[in-house]
């Protein structure tokens, strides 16, 4: 009957077991340092795909709450966090160097429409375009440079903060059979070695080496195995993130220059300047008149 059978040869510690007090030294230092592998391969992938589950959820929560804004600084102002989304790192250091650059660099722009007209809606103009022209502190294009290199670094800093830990998983899989497969070569080396010395190549004499120096590859390929499909699938995940990171970034920049970068070509920006310094000395005129100077009295001789 099936039941009666005993698969413990093939899946029970009996076989591992009898291979492993048979290694040689060789091989059971080649067996140790496989597990010290596992144990670092299998703490990376059990950290990172957590890590990754946290990115993924909080991303969401990220991107649905900024789509529902059109000020680039809204979330910001408001004080949310999203904690463990790469976009949300990304966009602090950004929108931290807008706020920077307006602050110490700022330049006045003329308000096309009122904010006023923000909140009641106009249905010919896209809400963006209204709030574009109703900004009045801007920054010029020198200032929009230096915000999309924090963008650009703040990216990178994202993705390899997503890569850390992930040599750890492409050197067991690269790894863990080719340092299994020495043990075996040399526990083999050995085996054949000692068989030599006794002048015995019977099975019974040879078996014993053989399946302690097998037991090396074996654990190799049970470390190589999991980190290769756990490697496969995020390496997947991080693309799919930085991709995402980088559109995003681009997203910001274009959305940062729309709303707060002051695009004025200089001709309409001394055109603006010359009516604002015409209409102060209009008004200082009148309220500060000019007194009559006293006319001199002519008579007639």
């Amino acid at each position: 009957m099936i039941t009666s059978l005993s698969l413990s040869p093939i899946f029970a510690s009996g076989a591992l077991q009898f291979a492993f007090e048979k290694a040689t030294i060789e091989g059971k230092i080649t067996i140790g340092c496989l597990i010290a592998l596992s144990l670092f391969s299998w703490t990376v992938i059990i950290t990172k795909i957590r890590q990754l589950i946290i990115a993924r959820r909080a991303a969401k929560k990220f991107f649905d709450a900024y789509n529902a804004s059109r000020d680039p600084l809204e979330l910001r102002r408001a004080g949310t966090e999203f904690d463990g989304a790469p976009a949300y790192q990304l966009y602090i250091r950004g929108v931290d160097e807008l706020a920077y650059q307006l602050k110490n660099n700022p330049v006045q722009a003329r308000a096309v429409i009122k904010p006023s007209h923000v909140r009641g809606g106009d249905e010919s103009l896209d809400n963006t375009d209204i709030l574009a022209k109703s900004v009045t502190t801007k920054i010029n294009p020198a200032s929009f440079e230096a915000v999309k290199v924090v963008l650009e670094e703040a990216a990178g800093n994202e993705a390899m903060e997503l890569e850390k830990g992930m040599i750890v998983l492409s050197t067991a899989v690269a790894g863990g059979p080719f340092i299994g497969l020495l043990g075996t070569v040399w526990g083999v080396m050995e085996t054949f070695s000692g068989i030599a010395k006794a002048a015995s190549a019977s099975l019974t004499a040879m078996a014993p080496g053989v399946a302690g120096a097998l037991i090396a590859t074996v654990v190799g390929l049970m470390v190589a195995i999991p980190a290769m499909f756990g490697y496969n699938f995020m390496v997947t995940t991080i693309r799919h993130i930085t991709q995402e990171l980088d559109g995003f970034a681009s997203r910001l920049a274009n959305q940062i220059e729309h709303v707060y970068v002051d695009n004025r070509p200089l001709s309409e920006e001394l055109k603006i300047a010359n009516e604002d310094l015409a209409s102060q000395i209009v008004q200082a005129l009148r309220e500060n008149p000019p007194a009559q100077a006293d006319r001199p009295e002519y008579t007639n001789v």
